[in-house]
């Protein structure tokens, strides 16, 4: 399914919209150019999941994690090396945990992800506006 959005703040709709079906043990691969509205749509799903922390990129600190409704693990795998380094990162318990796992740049890590992982691709479009592509949705329609 795809969606447009033509603002921040219909980018963080959408997400609290994902986020609101979301259930535990979820994982979300997010993929995009840098500036593509991969934190920005990950705002509205920690929304949905009751968070109120501010939620920033963790792209220094590779993994944030936030205590919502469930628990939000929010990586950034962008400066890793590949699928060794993530593994490295001790990351199993969060994976196949109770709680919802969002991978910024999951594209350098994907084959260690499972099969029922749900794909988003989030592409920048000429008037500002996003055009975002999920796959692998299994929760119902978004509405």
């Amino acid at each position: 399914m795809t969606f447009t959005t033509h603002s921040a703040e219909e980018t963080i709709a959408l997400g609290e919209k994902i986020g609101a079906l979301l259930k535990p043990g979820d994982i979300i691969a997010m993929q995009g150019t840098l500036a593509a509205g991969k934190t920005t749509i990950t705002k509205g799903i920690a929304k949905a999941l009751g968070i109120t922390e501010d939620i920033t990129s963790p792209t220094f600190c590779l993994i944030s994690e936030y205590e919502g409704t469930l628990p939000l693990y929010h990586m950034d795998v962008y400066r890793l090396e590949g699928a060794e380094d993530f593994i490295n990162l001790g990351v199993d318990d969060m994976l196949y945990g109770r709680g919802v796992c969002i991978i910024e740049w999951s594209e350098k890590i994907m084959e260690e992800l499972p099969k029922n992982t749900i794909i988003l691709h989030l592409e920048p479009n000429a008037d500002g506006g996003r055009t975002i592509t999920i796959t692998n949705w299994q929760h119902g329609d978004i509405q």
